[in-house]
């Protein structure tokens, strides 16, 4: 249900909105997702960065990341 809120897509299952992101943005097909892999693949994909914006207040994260 989390991840059907942050998607938008109701119709969508979160098994098929993980694969989604996976497919966009796991550049080496690891199935995994470094922060690395991650930054670039939302930074690179216009749709994935506006859901992203749109679904998250990322202040706090940020805040983490700039003090280490």
């Amino acid at each position: 249900q989390a991840i059907q809120a942050i998607n938008g897509h109701t119709s969508m299952s979160a098994e098929e909105f993980t694969n989604m992101v996976f497919q966009k943005i796991d550049v080496n097909n690891d199935g995994e997702l470094t922060l690395e892999e991650f930054i670039n693949g939302v930074e690179s994909d216009e749709d994935l960065m506006e859901l992203i914006t749109k679904s998250f207040d990322l202040s706090n994260v940020l805040k983490v990341i700039q003090n280490g």
